[in-house]
Parts: structure tokens; C-alpha cells; sequence
């Protein structure tokens, strides 16, 4: 199997150029370059990590090729506009700096202070937390925190003052308001000015609970246990994630170890167990335990996951690899003539595809981690 899994991410990288890369499902409909977007960062990130972990050149150097496309000598970035103010538009920037430490270009020191300004002029609503998007004002969704807060996090570490007190209070305000005390579950969205109109109109979050919005927010505070180095701020952000993972095994499927498209709808009429966060919550549980921030019982849960995927949604045919069932994209407002009301309906009304790295870069983390796992045994 990691033979397989091996050459599969290796032909992967093969068939992509840092203009168009052949995990960006979404970008590959569309004619021209990918541009600077956060579908590519997720796959970098991954593609980094597994290079630290395997020592293979090939990937690491491909991650310096894509940066090398968009980053300029004077740290702008091809295709990124400051002024749309969108969180996703951050998080390809995390690979900025393992890169910097390796090349020592200046150029990547100074396109980390390019999005470092861009996330200071964002837009905050009157409790502190970034809007979302421009176009979605006063908004947040759970997975802006993985969107952002890393690379704040890393900026504040490698550039900073060390300071991680605004993403603390950040990371509270949504435990705060979009988690569920019932279910331990967070909601995928939170209008502060309880304007939008898949906002209850009394608490501001949406209505159900996405997974992969919630795997976003795990990989979130999983990798932040790592990065931050403040000792308290480590503990609070450490507490969250452990209260999330023993909220999210009680939905667990029994039998392969998968998450639900609807987290806590389980086999109704639609709804499917989904890669992309089930990958996410695996890699959750799998570095958290080695991190030491989880129990050890959470690397048996992590590893159960991880082997559904590879049983349940890898294929092999005619020498080729694809990992299925990933949704492609959700969100909450008008899109396209779309009404995407998060309501159950919405989310299991959207494309289900192949091979996309929401789906594939989770993947290949969560690979990174058992591959650590067999180097350190």
C-alpha cells in the first residue's frame, strides 16, 4: 500500500505545473493559471511535510517551484489582491517560511510580510474576529481559522514578537459562539450582525454542522499546538481541540472508521461519509497524539480512519490511484445563482469528486503522520 499511495502522489506532482496543478478540481475547469489560492497551499503544505518526513527532494522542490511562479523579488505575489481581503488567500503562504529557512531568498521573508499586512487590514466584526471575506461582511466560518491563523501563528514565531494573544482570543470567540453545547459540534458559520439570511436571526450561526468545516478548525488546532510557543496560549488552544475529539467520536461510523458529509446525520437519506474532513480528523488525532496534546487511544482512532480511506475510497485501476468522495466546495450565501443556505439539503446537494486536494492534501498529512509513525517504531 505505500508503494501505491507513494506513486500516486509522486504522479500527481508529475502531472502539475506550478500554473496548474492537477489537484485543483475546482481551477481546472476554469482556462488559464490556477493563480495564488488556497486549494494549492493545502497540497504544498502536505507535499512539504512529507518531504521533511521521507527526505524526498522531488516534492520539497516542487514547492519552491510554485513559490518561485508567483513570488516576486520585492515580496508582491502574482494574482494576490490585498484588497479583496480574503482569508483563503492567507494560507498559502505557510510554506513560506519552511522554504525561506531552506533557500534563504528574500523574497519569501518578504512576501510573509505581504500577507502579514494584508491580515492586518482586514476587516474585524465588533468582537475582534477577521470577516470571512470583504463580500461577506461581518461574517465568520469555522474554517477561516486554518485559513489564517497558522500562518499568523508561524509570522508571529519566525518574524514576530511571539505574540499569539489575538489568535487566542479569535479561537475563543468561536468556541464561544459556534459551538454547540448539546452535541460538542461547531456551526460552519457566525454573522455577527445576524443580517445574512442563513443566519438564525437571534444566535447568528448557521444551521448544521459541515464536516469538513470542522476538519478545517481540527487541523487548525492541531497545528497550532505545534507552532505556538507561548506555554498558556498552547494549553487553552491544546483544551479545545481535546474537547472537540471527544465530542466528534461519539460520530464516528462504527464499522469504517469515516465521518458523515452531515456530521451528526448519520445514513440519512443523502448524506455519505466523506474524505476530505474524515482525513482531517484523522491527521487531527494521529499528530495529536504524537504531539503528546491527546491521549494515546487517539492514535488507534486516528489510524482506524486513515485505513477506511485507504479501504473505502482509494482505487487502483490500470496502475492509476484516485481517492473518491470529496466534496468540492461548500459555503454559506449566493454563489452562481446558488442559494447555499446550510441547511442539510444544501450540503449534500454539492458535486462529489475525485482527487481534489481538500481531499487529497488531508490525505497525504494524515500519510506523513503513519510514515513518522513507522520511522520512529
Amino acid at each position: 500500500m505505500d508503494e501505491r499511495i507513494d506513486r500516486f502522489i509522486q504522479s500527481l506532482v508529475e502531472q502539475s505545473t506550478p500554473e496548474r496543478t492537477a489537484w485543483n478540481v475546482e481551477r481546472l475547469t476554469r482556462p488559464g493559471k490556477t493563480g495564488w489560492n488556497y486549494i494549492d497551499g493545502c497540497m504544498l503544505t502536505a507535499l512539504q511535510t512529507l518531504s521533511e518526513i521521507t527526505g524526498e527532494k522531488s516534492f520539497a522542490d516542487f514547492v519552491e517551484s510554485v513559490l518561485d511562479a508567483y513570488v516576486r523579488d520585492d515580496g508582491s505575489i502574482d494574482s494576490f489582491d490585498a484588497e479583496k481581503h480574503r482569508l483563503d488567500d492567507i494560507n498559502e503562504g505557510r510554506v513560506l517560511f519552511p522554504v525561506y529557512q531552506k533557500s534563504g531568498k528574500e523574497k519569501y521573508r518578504l512576501a510573509a510580510e505581504t500577507l502579514h499586512r494584508a491580515l492586518k487590514a482586514q476587516p474585524r466584526t465588533g468582537e475582534g474576529s477577521y470577516w470571512h471575506k470583504e463580500v461577506y461582511p461581518n461574517q465568520v466560518w469555522l474554517d477561516g481559522i486554518y485559513m489564517a491563523m497558522p500562518f499568523q501563528a508561524l509570522y508571529e514565531r519566525h518574524f514576530g514578537q511571539g505574540d499569539y494573544s489575538d489568535i487566542v482570543r479569535q479561537i475563543r470567540t468561536v468556541r464561544d459562539r459556534m459551538r454547540d453545547p448539546q452535541t460538542g459540534l461547531y456551526y460552519h458559520g457566525y454573522d455577527y450582525s445576524r443580517k445574512a439570511y442563513w443566519a438564525d436571526p437571534v444566535t447568528g450561526l448557521s444551521r448544521s454542522f459541515w464536516l469538513r468545516a470542522i476538519g478545517w478548525f481540527s487541523v487548525a488546532l492541531t497545528d497550532l499546538c505545534e507552532i505556538v510557543t507561548d506555554a498558556d496560549a498552547a494549553a487553552e488552544i491544546a483544551e479545545i481541540l481535546r474537547d472537540l475529539m471527544r465530542s466528534l467520536r461519539a460520530y464516528c461510523d462504527e464499522e469504517t472508521g469515516l465521518y458523515w458529509q452531515v456530521v451528526d446525520q448519520p445514513g440519512r437519506e443523502g448524506n455519505y461519509l466523506e474524505s476530505s474532513g474524515s482525513a482531517m480528523i484523522a491527521y487531527s488525532m494521529l499528530k495529536g497524539a504524537r504531539l503528546g496534546v491527546l491521549d494515546d487511544e487517539y492514535r488507534g482512532l486516528g489510524r482506524k480512519t486513515f485505513d477506511g480511506l485507504a479501504q473505502r475510497h482509494l482505487t487502483f485501476e490500470d496502475g492509476r490511484m484516485g481517492l473518491d468522495h470529496i466534496c468540492l466546495v461548500a459555503g454559506l450565501g449566493t454563489m452562481g445563482g446558488k442559494e447555499r443556505d446550510g441547511s442539510y439539503e444544501y450540503y449534500i446537494s454539492e458535486p462529489v469528486v475525485s482527487n481534489d486536494a481538500k481531499g487529497v492534501a488531508p490525505f497525504v498529512l494524515c500519510y506523513s503522520e503513519i510514515r513518522r509513525l513507522g520511522s520512529e517504531a
